[in-house]
C-alpha cells in the first residue's frame, strides 16, 4: 500500500511537469486571434472565423499562410488589400487607407513578439501605421521580415540591428522619414536590404558596407544625401539601386561582382571612375541625370556582359576614340544631353540594328539633327575652367580666414580645457548599449536569381500550399466523376478539368497518359522535383494522383493526374483577340505580362539545379489571375514525360546539349512576343508568317499594316522598337545567335521603363 502511494505521488508530479503541448498550441492560437483583432479583421483572415481546428492545418493561399514546427508558429504571411498608392513616376507613397485611429502599433508588436519562434514574417498592405517600435528586436529568431506597403513613419528602429539571424529585410513603400541608423554591423547574415519608396533622409550608413553577405541593396526613391562610401568591400553585392535620391559625392569604388547599378537622378559629380572598367559581371549601368564630367572610360563600352549603358543628362565632355569597341551583349546606349564632341565610333553610329544608340543634345558631327554647334560644348568647357580658377582663388581666401580662426580657437581651447574634461567624464559614465555578436550563418539568395534552392530560399516559399498526394476518389468527387461540365479542354498535354476540393478550393486537374509505363518510384522522383518549382509567375502545383498507385500488385503506371491552383481570368491569348474587345490589353499591360513570364522562365532555367527546359511556351499556356498577374502553366512537363530521354540519346557534346535545351524556350518565347505585337497567329501559319512578314517591322508603314491597332495606339515608338528588336533576335535561324533569357528580360524591362516614362510625360502634358 505504501509503495502504491509513493508511485501515485511520483506519477502525479511527473504529469504536472510534462510540457503542456495542447496548452502551448492554444496559447499560440490566442496570439493569432489577437493579431487579427489588432488588424481589424482583414479579409484574408475571414477563414479564421468560427474555425474550430488547428490554424496550422489551414490550407495556404496567396494572401495567407501559417507554418508551424513543434506546436509553435514559425512563419506568418498576411497580404491585405489596403494598398499604398504611388504618386506619379517618382515612387513616393500617398496615403490611401489605413487602420482606424484606435489602432496601436505598439500593442500590435507587443502581441506579435509572443510568437517567439517566428522565423518568417510577411505583413503586406494591411494599413499598419505609426512608428515601428524598437521592441521588434524581441523576435530574435527572425530570418525574413517584409512589411512592404504600409503606413509606418518616423525612424527605422535601431533594435532591428539586434536581429542577428535576419537574412532579408524589406520595408518598401512606407513613410519612414528619418535618417537610417548607422548600426548595421551585427547583421552578418543579411543578404537583402530593401527600403525603396520611403522618405528617408541623411547619409548612406557606412556600416552597411561592412555586411559582406549583402547581395541586394535597394534604397531608391528616398532623400538620402551626402557621400556614398566605398562599396568595394561588399564582395557579394549583385544589385545596387539608389535611384532618385540626393547623393552628391563622386562615384565610389564598386565591388567587382556587381551586376546591376542604378544610380540615376542624384547629384553625383566628378568623372566616372576607371575602376568601373574592371566590373566584369556588370550588365546594367544607369548613371543618367547626374553631374558627371569628363570623358567616360572607353573600356566601359566593351565590358563582356554589359547590355545597358545609360549616361544621358550629365556634363560629359570630350570625344570618344574612333577605335572604341563595343561588347557583344551591348544592346542599349544613351549618351543624350551631354557635351560630347567629334564623331561617334563605328560601333555606336546607330546604323546597326544590333543595338539602340541615343546621342541627341551633344555637339557630335555624325548628325546635325538635334545637335548643338561644337562651340556650344567648347564654351561650356571654357566656362568650367574659368569657374575652376575662381574656385581656387576663393579656396585661398577661405584658407587664410580659417587659419585666423584656428589661432583664436586655440586660445579658447586653453580657457575651457578644464570644463571640457569634466563634460567628457560625464559622457564616459553614461551607460552604453552593448550589441550581441552575430553568429555566422547561411546566406540567402533572391529566389528568382538563385542557382540553387538554398535553405533561406525555402523559408521564403513557406507561404506556398503544401504539396500532397490526392486520392482518385477526391478528384472524382471534386469533378463530379470528371463530367462534361467540369471539362476545360484538351491539348498535347492531356485533358484538363476544373474541380473543387472539400475545403472549397477550386483547382485545375490535368490528366496525363504516358506512351510507356513508368515505375511508380521513378515517377515519384520526377514529381518530387516538379513540386519544388515555386515562383510568383508559375501556376502552383498542389499535388498529384497516380492511378492505381496504391495497389501492391502494380509497380508501374501509365496515367497520372496533376492538381494545380485554379487561375480564373483565362489565358493570355484570349486577351489578345479581337473576339473579346472588352478584354484586349494595351501595350503597357502586355509588357508587364511578358516580363512576368520571362522572369518565370528565367527561374526555370537558373533557379534550380538541374534547370527545367523545353517548356513549350505558348500564349494559351499563360494564365491571368483576377489582377491580370501572369502565371505560366504546363511548365516542366519534359521532366515527367519521356521527351528528355529521347533527346538525351542524341546529345553527346555537353555544350551542344545545353544550347539545344535553351533553343526551344527562347524561340517559342519569340512567338509569344510576336503575338503580343500583332495578335494571335493562326495555327499552322507561324513559320511562314515569320519569313514573309517580319521584314515589315523595319518600316513605319509596315508596322502600321502588321502591328495590332491596340498596340499602335497605346505605345511609344521607342518602346515598340525595342520589343521588335528582341523579337527578331529570339527567332533567328541560328540558335547560337539568339539571346539568353536574361537578355530578353532586360530588354523587356527597358521597353517597359521607356513606355512608363512616355505615359507619364503624356499625362503631364495633358494636365498642363
Amino acid at each position: 500500500m505504501g509503495f502504491l502511494y509513493v508511485f501515485l505521488l511520483v506519477f502525479s508530479s511527473w504529469v504536472l511537469f510534462i510540457p503542456g503541448t495542447h496548452e502551448l498550441q492554444a496559447s499560440q492560437t490566442q496570439v493569432l486571434l489577437q493579431l487579427r483583432k489588432h488588424l481589424e479583421y482583414p479579409s484574408p483572415l475571414e477563414i479564421w472565423e468560427n474555425y474550430g481546428g488547428d490554424l496550422c492545418n489551414l490550407t495556404s493561399t496567396t494572401n495567407l499562410s501559417i507554418s508551424c514546427e513543434d506546436n509553435s508558429v514559425t512563419a506568418l504571411k498576411i497580404m491585405g488589400d489596403k494598398l499604398v498608392k504611388v504618386s506619379g513616376f517618382n515612387g513616393h507613397a500617398i496615403p490611401n487607407q489605413t487602420l482606424s485611429e484606435s489602432f496601436s502599433i505598439d500593442s500590435f508588436v507587443t502581441t506579435l513578439t509572443r510568437l517567439t519562434n517566428l522565423r518568417v514574417l510577411t505583413l503586406v498592405s494591411l494599413g499598419i501605421w505609426g512608428p515601428l517600435p524598437d521592441k521588434i528586436h524581441r523576435l530574435s529568431s527572425l530570418e525574413l521580415l517584409d512589411m512592404t506597403s504600409n503606413f509606418m513613419f518616423g525612424s527605422i528602429p535601431s533594435g532591428i540591428s539586434r536581429l542577428v539571424k535576419l537574412q532579408s529585410l524589406t520595408m518598401d513603400v512606407n513613410f519612414f522619414n528619418d535618417s537610417i541608423p548607422d548600426s548595421w554591423d551585427s547583421l552578418s547574415n543579411l543578404t537583402v536590404l530593401s527600403l525603396k519608396s520611403n522618405q528617408l533622409r541623411g547619409p548612406f550608413p557606412s556600416s552597411i558596407c561592412r555586411i559582406t553577405t549583402l547581395t541586394d541593396i535597394a534604397m531608391s526613391h528616398n532623400q538620402l544625401s551626402g557621400k556614398l562610401p566605398d562599396m568595394s568591400t561588399l564582395t557579394s553585392l549583385h544589385v545596387l539601386d539608389l535611384r532618385e535620391n540626393k547623393l552628391d559625392s563622386g562615384l565610389p569604388l564598386m565591388p567587382k561582382g556587381l551586376v546591376t547599378a542604378l544610380l540615376s537622378k542624384n547629384s553625383f559629380s566628378g568623372e566616372v571612375p576607371q575602376q568601373f572598367g574592371q566590373l566584369g559581371q556588370l550588365q546594367h549601368l544607369d548613371l543618367s541625370f547626374n553631374d558627371l564630367r569628363g570623358t567616360p572610360p572607353s573600356v566601359l563600352f566593351s565590358l563582356p556582359n554589359v547590355s545597358y549603358l545609360h549616361l544621358a543628362s550629365n556634363l560629359l565632355s570630350g570625344s570618344l576614340p574612333k577605335d572604341l569597341t563595343c561588347g557583344s551583349k551591348l544592346g542599349f546606349v544613351d549618351l543624350s544631353n551631354n557635351k560630347l564632341i567629334g564623331g561617334l565610333p563605328p560601333c555606336l553610329d546607330g546604323i546597326s540594328d544590333k543595338r539602340v544608340v541615343k546621342f541627341n543634345g551633344n555637339c557630335l558631327s555624325n548628325s546635325v539633327q538635334h545637335q548643338h554647334q561644337e562651340s556650344f560644348c567648347k564654351e561650356a568647357s571654357t566656362k568650367k575652367r574659368s569657374r575652376g580658377r575662381k574656385i581656387g582663388l576663393l579656396a585661398s581666401i577661405i584658407f587664410g580666414a580659417v587659419l585666423v580662426l584656428v589661432l583664436l580657437a586655440f586660445g579658447v581651447l586653453i580657457f575651457c580645457r578644464r570644463n571640457c574634461k569634466r563634460r567628457q567624464h560625464e559622457q564616459n559614465t553614461r551607460p552604453k548599449i552593448v550589441q550581441d555578436n552575430a553568429p555566422t550563418g547561411v546566406s540567402s539568395e533572391v529566389l528568382a536569381n538563385a542557382r540553387l534552392i538554398s535553405q533561406a530560399a525555402k523559408l521564403g516559399t513557406q507561404g506556398n500550399p503544401v504539396y500532397r498526394s490526392f486520392s482518385l476518389e477526391e478528384l472524382k468527387d471534386g469533378t463530379n466523376n470528371f463530367d462534361s461540365l467540369s471539362f476545360m479542354g484538351e491539348g498535347s498535354r492531356g485533358k484538363l478539368y476544373k474541380g473543387r476540393l472539400e475545403n472549397g478550393t477550386y483547382v485545375a486537374i490535368r490528366s496525363l497518359t504516358f506512351l510507356k509505363k513508368y515505375s511508380i518510384q521513378n515517377l515519384k522522383v520526377r514529381l518530387d522535383f516538379l513540386s519544388k518549382l515555386h515562383h510568383p509567375h508559375l501556376v502552383g502545383l498542389l499535388g498529384h494522383c497516380i492511378e492505381g498507385g496504391g495497389r501492391q500488385d502494380d509497380s508501374s503506371v501509365n496515367k497520372v493526374f496533376l492538381v494545380y491552383e485554379y487561375v480564373p481570368n483565362g489565358n493570355y491569348r484570349t486577351h489578345l483577340s479581337e473576339n473579346c474587345p472588352e478584354k484586349v490589353l494595351k501595350w503597357s499591360d502586355r509588357l508587364a505580362i511578358l516580363i512576368g513570364v520571362a522572369k518565370a522562365v528565367h527561374f526555370l532555367h537558373t533557379g534550380v539545379m538541374p534547370g527545367s527546359f523545353n517548356n513549350r511556351l505558348r500564349t494559351n499556356n499563360i494564365l491571368l489571375d483576377e489582377h491580370r498577374i501572369p502565371k505560366l502553366s504546363d511548365y516542366g512537363m519534359s521532366v515527367i514525360m519521356d521527351e528528355n530521354e529521347k533527346l538525351e540519346a542524341k546529345w553527346e557534346d555537353p555544350k551542344a546539349r545545353q544550347r539545344t535545351k535553351l533553343e526551344d524556350d527562347v524561340y517559342n518565347f519569340g512567338f509569344i512576343l510576336l503575338e503580343s505585337l500583332v495578335g494571335p497567329i493562326v495555327t499552322g501559319k507561324g513559320e511562314a508568317f515569320l519569313l514573309n512578314e517580319m521584314a515589315s517591322f523595319g518600316s513605319q508603314d509596315g508596322r502600321r499594316r502588321i502591328v495590332d491597332p491596340i498596340v499602335l495606339t497605346t505605345c511609344c515608338q521607342e518602346s515598340l522598337s525595342i520589343a521588335v528588336s528582341i523579337t527578331n533576335k529570339c527567332i533567328l535561324p541560328e540558335p547560337s545567335s539568339r539571346p539568353s533569357f536574361e537578355d530578353v528580360l532586360w530588354n523587356l524591362q527597358y521597353a517597359a521603363q521607356v513606355q512608363a516614362t512616355a505615359d507619364a510625360d503624356q499625362k503631364s502634358d495633358s494636365t498642363s
